[in-house]
Parts: structure tokens; sequence; C-alpha cells
């Protein structure tokens, strides 16, 4: 039998990441219909903090948000740790509390249920490692935190490793799964060390539908099987494109599924058309300014109206100039949040 230890806390910050592949749509137990690649920021991150003692007469959770109590969330997480009883036989002997931050706003196109579900899987898996005193070899430890994630939300399994990361089984990449996510950066063109990713604010107003909504409305969507075809042929040139540093097919491509996601909503049903009159503006401004200036910069976009705009390091001097003059004037109160490619999640010193 092992002798747990009482009490405890753990804390790990996780950041965001942004599909250049798309997941859209799933089977079974939050496997994905298709692979995805994404992109981990460096500065949108979600910090979460994890504290247990043994079960009293109380709560099994309590949860607080940027330091007040958001029941919404607070069931969502209990829902999910009631599902988790097979992976921690350990934790309905434990009361959790749980406090999380994120280091940018709601509603800003950043995927905060990636940061925040990734960095409360690593907290688990520490969790289980200090109160069983067995450390986990460091693959594994990040594999199941990838696994746990993905419980949680999809897209959060790929937000446990830094750089470019893969997620979905494909004939293109051996080490790839639908159980967990896999870090692909070591084989990536030094073009992309150092990308720059500015997030350009359109709407902070709340998405007209939710990612699960949207993943459910693909069940019985008419394009359904040809968009997974598509997204498999996106993802095996995109990791030739992230070894090759071909910035000119980088950019065919993550545009091209940033349109067809949405595409795939303006034609399901029912049909949410979330492109606001300045995103389409902003599309052909940048597609003009990239014509015109031959600066390798591009689009994608998440299930919302706002804009992530990708481009290397070496292009800031003359990016950033472009999105003051020509860009901040179609954006809420002229706001853009400044990132770029991040080195993966931290664990924080408590």
């Amino acid at each position: 039998m092992i002798d747990y230890k009482n009490s405890g806390s753990i804390g790990w910050e996780s950041p965001s990441n942004i599909a250049l592949i798309k997941y859209w749509g799933k089977k079974g137990n939050q496997l994905p219909c298709n692979p995805s690649i994404s992109m981990s920021l460096k500065n949108s991150l979600t910090r979460t903090v994890l504290s247990y003692e043994p079960k009293g007469n109380g709560d099994q959770l309590s949860f607080l948000f940027e330091g007040k109590r958001q029941v919404s969330f607070e069931q969502r997480i209990t829902k999910f740790l009631g599902n988790l009883s097979d992976h921690f036989k350990f934790l309905t002997d434990y009361q959790l509390s749980v406090s999380s931050e994120n280091t940018f706003p709601h509603s800003t196109g950043i995927a905060s249920s990636a940061s925040a579900m990734s960095s409360l899987a690593l907290c688990l898996c520490s969790m289980e490692e200090e109160i069983s005193g067995v450390k986990m070899a460091e693959d594994e430890f990040y594999r199941k935190a990838g696994f746990i994630a993905r419980l949680g939300s999809g897209s959060a399994s790929r937000s446990v490793y830094g750089g470019f990361v893969a997620w979905g089984e494909s004939n293109s990449f051996s080490k790839s799964s639908d159980e967990y996510a896999v870090p692909f950066s070591k084989y990536t063109h030094p073009v992309f060390l150092d990308f720059q990713d500015a997030i350009l604010l359109v709407s902070s107003k709340k998405k007209e539908v939710s990612s699960s909504a949207g993943h459910q409305l693909m069940e019985n969507h008419p394009y359904a099987s040809a968009r997974f075809a598509q997204a498999n042929k996106h993802f095996e040139r995109m990791l030739g494109v992230l070894r090759s540093g071909d910035l000119e097919e980088f950019i065919e491509i993550m545009e091209n599924e940033a349109l067809s996601l949405h595409g795939l909503m303006m034609n399901s049903t029912p049909s949410f058309t979330l492109l606001k009159p300045n995103t389409l503006e902003l599309i052909e401004r940048i597609r003009s300014y990239r014509l015109s200036s031959n600066v390798p910069v591009g689009f994608t976009l998440d299930a919302g109206p706002n804009i992530h705009l990708l481009y290397p390091k070496s292009e800031k001097e003359r990016v950033v100039p472009f999105i003051d003059s020509e860009l901040s004037q179609f954006l809420e109160n002229g706001k853009y949040i400044v990132d770029e490619k991040g080195e993966g999640p931290q664990k924080i010193k408590m």
C-alpha cells in the first residue's frame, strides 16, 4: 500500500496554442477526426495552482479564476475530475483547491481552454508524483499530461509542449497519436525558431458558438469526409514545410485551413458566420501588403473573428509599423496582442 503524502501545493503555467492545421470534428472520448499542428505561444499563459489535503466533509473542489469563484468552470472541472478515477486512483481521497489566472483577456481568439486544461493536467501529474513519492520519466510525464489534458479539451494536449506540436494519428508522422500530442520542434527549419504572432482584436464579444458545439456540427456535416481528407493532406504538407522552411507554402496552407474552418461553420446546420466585416477588411489588407512588399506574413483564425498574424522575427521592423498604420483602425480600440513561439510549460516554484 502506498503511503500517500497528506497535503501540498503545486503550480504550473502552460501556454495557449494557435492551430495551423485545424482540429475540427471529434469522435469517441475526445479523439480527433483529423490530425492537427499548432504553435505554442510564449506570453499567452494560464497559471494554475493546485492545493490538496485529505478529504473532509466539504466539496471535493473549490475553484477560483483570477480570485473569483467561477461556478460554470468549477462544474466543468468537477465533471472532468470525476472521469479521471481510472488514471488517478488517489483523487477520491483528496479535497482540491484550484486557483487559476490568465495573462491574456477573454474572448480574444486565444484558446483559454487549451492553456487552462493543460496547466491543470500538469498539476495533477505533479500531484501524483508528490503523494506517491514516485517520479515519472520526463517523456512519460508529459505524455500522460497530454493524455489527461486531451480529456478536458482536445487542443489542450498540444499545450503541454512548446514550439510546433502535432496531435492526431497520421501515416506521415510515425510518432503521432490520437491519444496525446507529440512535439515536432526538433525537426523544424531555423526560420520558424522565433516566429511571431500578433493577435489582432476585432471583437471581444463572446463567441456565438462554443468550440464543443462546433465540433458536434461536423457529425452530420455534408462536407465532413472531404474536410478530413483535406486536413490529412494539409498535415502531411505542413510537416514538410516546417522542415524545409518554405514560407510561401506555409502561408498558403495556414490561410486555407483558417478559411476552410469558417467555410465549414457557414455550411453547417445551424449555420454560423463568425467573420466580421473588419475581419474581411484585414484579410484583404494583409494579402495586399504581402503581395506589394514580399514580406512573408500570413493569417490564421480560430472559430471567431480575431486574426493571428504570423511572420518571422526578422520581419518585425516592417510588420509592426504596417499593423499600426494600416490595420489598427479596424481593431477594437486599436488593440492587438504581441506574442511569439514559446518554449512550453514551466513549473511554478512554490
